[in-house]
């Protein structure tokens, strides 16, 4: 006898403890694992959800007729705005928040590595060398300024622990916001170089779409404070990256810190690698072993609220883009 039950497929390898207990909380579905091109191929055309993997292309989508949700294991979805997702039925949902807690520990840590000069210490460590202090930069971030931009679940971590560590913080939010009391003021969409001219630190924490696509570039650059560092854990892309290693180079920006390129993976010839004011850490920002602990609840509820007709949680605007 056929299975009458809606299949659901993970187009990724997902841990044993965490498939069983899938498997046993959402019993009504049947699930298919197939995390290679051919598994997918075979799998797509009764698949009625998709969770992991990455973004389906036209023919992935004309084959899968009968597919009606898409699990995203990421927070960023811009490699899954083609056209046939947007303007199909299928419901496009991801991992928002899951990463908040790490990568805002990512930005401090970012923020630290700048403050106490941890690339020279390095270096000298390497060299077998005794560092001297007179040749180290150094700042303390409590009392500075961070500028937020983006205040997604990130963004609100972020700003939660800088306040703990005594930064002012501010936030740009281009929606309507109540802010809570860790951040100092929220400006309005248009108040981008008011943020900037009163940062000592700015982290972006956007979406890419063609809205943001370079919202950092030589002009807004040039709005920075003297002395300012600039961090993107975002996507590579909302930063023009031929101006930003123009002001590296030049000492407008004290420094940048970047989990994100573009493009990625970064060239080897890239000046960034060796710019002695830039880290770049190859969008390791989201890795902790905590991840899957809390991703997987969030698979379990939508599945559950897949298989019952609910609303889902993360349900992503695939006019908007994110």
């Amino acid at each position: 006898m056929a299975d009458k039950r809606p299949m659901i497929v993970l187009r990724m390898e997902l841990e044993d403890k965490y498939l069983k207990r899938l498997r046993e909380e959402c019993p009504d579905a049947e699930y298919v694992v197939a995390a290679d091109d051919k598994s997918w191929a075979k799998a797509r055309g009764k698949a009625e959800a998709v969770i992991g993997g990455g973004a389906p292309t036209a023919e992935d989508l004309k084959a899968a007729p009968k597919l009606r949700w898409i699990q995203a294991t990421s927070a960023g979805v811009e490699a899954f705005m083609i056209p046939e997702l947007a303007d199909s039925e299928i419901v496009l949902t991801n991992f928002s928040g899951i990463h908040a807690t790490n990568i805002a520990d990512h930005v401090l840590a970012l923020i630290f590595a700048f403050a106490r000069d941890l690339k020279t210490l390095l270096a000298r460590q390497a060299d077998h060398q005794w560092p001297e202090s007179d040749q180290l930069t150094t700042f303390e971030p409590s009392g500075q300024t961070l500028g937020i931009v983006g205040l997604g679940d990130i963004g609100e971590a972020l700003a939660q622990k800088a306040h703990g560590l005594g930064m002012r913080v501010l936030a740009l939010q281009r929606h309507p916001y109540n802010p809570p009391v860790a951040i100092d003021r929220v400006l309005t969409g248009d108040g981008l170089s008011e943020l900037l001219a009163e940062s000592d630190h700015v982290v972006l924490c956007l979406p890419l779409t063609d809205a943001t696509k370079h919202i950092i570039g030589c002009d807004e650059l040039k709005q920075m404070r003297k002395g300012a560092y600039l961090y993107n854990i975002g996507r590579g892309g909302l930063i023009d990256q031929k101006a930003l290693i123009a002001a590296l180079r030049d000492g407008a920006l004290a420094g940048a810190g970047l989990d994100v390129t573009d493009p990625e993976p970064l060239s080897a010839d890239s000046p960034l690698w060796d710019l002695p004011n830039a880290i770049v850490t190859g969008h390791t920002a989201a890795v902790t072993p905590l991840l899957w602990e809390r991703g997987i609840e969030l698979v379990i509820d939508n599945v559950r609220r897949f298989l019952e007709g609910g609303e889902l949680r993360n349900v992503v605007n695939t006019k908007a883009g994110y």
